[in-house]
């Protein structure tokens, strides 16, 4: 196998990890105080979840938009196998020696099917989103600027991915309607906050990708 399709695996499989353990721990709530004069209060799967976009936008950097949407539909479909054995192993019956009865496992996953379901839809509309805006701004430009293309298109297909999550989990009943509009301004701007930080991350990662190419062009 060549060093640039176990790079290409490699990166869809991250992303396809990052969004599933997004959904199993989205229950907990965290505060993260990042910053002197403002504390940020989201789930817990938000924490990792903006590095998804770090790893499309590397994945339409070389090796083009195909490539990327595959990656999404693959961690779309790895969630969908990881619900469907959740649900099932929730309406098992826990036998009465077992330290995790089935009340307590389904007040942590059994609302799984219903943060899946919007989540999806939430990942699957902002990527493909990201990924256009990214293959764009990557086109104009003349392939310049790539802190602009990265940062540029993800901050806005953030802004759609935590809009619609939110709204959908409020629209459910699973997180309460009065905390709508700080949910999604704390979610976003600490997302935007960790895109913007992890900027220098990105650079490097494309030098790292670019010697590994070069590598494999000698060989």
């Amino acid at each position: 196998m060549l060093v640039s399709d176990k790079i290409y695996l490699s990166l869809c499989t991250f992303l396809s990890v990052i969004i599933v353990v997004g959904n199993l721990i989205y229950q907990k709530f965290v505060a993260l105080p990042l910053l002197p004069f403002h504390t940020f209060e989201l789930s817990a799967g938000a924490v990792l979840y903006p590095l998804t976009f770090l790893i499309t936008d590397l994945i339409t950097e070389f090796y083009g938009k195909e490539k990327a949407n595959f990656c999404v539909k693959l961690g779309m479909a790895m969630n969908i196998l990881v619900a469907m054995i959740i649900l099932f192993i929730d309406h098992l019956k826990a036998t009465s020696w077992s330290k995790v009865d089935s009340a307590t496992f389904h007040q942590v996953f059994g609302l799984f099917g219903v943060a899946f379901i919007g989540s999806v839809l939430a990942f699957y509309l902002a990527q493909r989103v990201d990924i256009l805006i990214y293959s764009w701004i990557r086109q104009i430009t003349k392939q310049r600027f790539l802190w602009l293309r990265s940062n540029g298109s993800t901050a806005i297909s953030l802004l759609i991915d935590t809009s619609t999550v939110v709204t959908f989990l409020v629209i459910f009943k699973v997180l309460p309607a009065d905390r709508l509009g700080t949910l999604i301004l704390n979610s976003y701007s600490y997302k935007l906050f960790f895109t913007l930080l992890s900027t220098p991350l990105f650079y490097l990662s494309v030098r790292i990708l670019k010697q590994w190419m070069k590598s494999e062009i000698k060989i």
